[in-house]
């Protein structure tokens, strides 16, 4: 059974298996966390040999995603589904994938898919798997220490799929997101919208000097 080392997060109910695709900063931070969680973790590389130094079991791309129950895309956003392709739809069908990836140009100034997103290509080129998009608005630190900022932020959740999304809810409350700090905010097509804040994440990052930070959805005061 996974535990939850973060205050205020309901304990696991099921130990997984997650495949992260990638080995960078995201990869490397969401393994810390799912792993202190009590989970099963191991990092997808295309050159896993040598990749001791990681700190995590680390195996190809195609093996990685075959034995998760989990797949989770953390490989830059403008390969994603040239990577994914290369891994092969049988490796992946049936699966969650939690996609958090984002397509930007070298500069940060224009988005790859700027009439979609990068989990709707996904989700079209493999109809077998279940993606959902989240984690994609802030940097790698929040995503697993939220509880790092000053108060209570929001982190969203796109797919088609309910059962995927309860998954995926489950495993970002392993990271220390409560219920009330997720929204869900539709199907796959809302995902263009977590990953064009990536421009404003930007602008706000220049304007505050620091990326540690993040956003918090305030509804309005309660009818009686």
């Amino acid at each position: 059974m996974a535990r939850s080392a973060r205050a205020g997060a309901a304990v696991s109910v099921a130990h997984m298996r997650i495949g992260i695709l990638g080995t960078g900063n995201v990869g490397r931070a969401l393994a810390a966390g799912w792993s202190e969680a009590g989970h099963d973790v191991v990092l997808g590389s295309r050159r896993p040999a040598g990749r001791g130094d990681l700190g995590f079991a680390v195996a190809g791309l195609t093996e990685t995603a075959a034995d998760a129950e989990v797949v989770v895309n953390a490989t830059p956003g403008t390969v994603s589904v040239e990577i994914l392709g290369a891994i092969g739809a049988p490796a992946l069908a049936g699966k969650t994938l939690i996609d958090v990836g984002v397509g930007l140009s070298d500069d940060f100034t224009e988005l790859s898919h700027p009439n979609s997103s990068l989990s709707e290509q996904i989700q079209a080129a493999f109809p077998q798997v279940d993606v959902v998009k989240t984690l994609c608005t802030m940097d790698s630190s929040v995503m697993v220490r939220p509880d790092r900022l000053a108060g209570p932020s929001t982190v969203f959740l796109s797919g088609d799929s309910a059962a995927a999304k309860r998954t995926t809810a489950r495993l970002l409350n392993d990271l220390g997101w409560p219920a009330s700090w997720q929204l869900d905010i539709g199907g796959i097509a809302s995902a263009r919208g977590q990953e064009h804040f990536a421009l404003l994440f930007t602008g706000i990052a220049n304007g505050l000097g620091v990326h540690t930070f993040n956003i918090n959805v305030v509804p309005p005061p309660a009818t009686r």
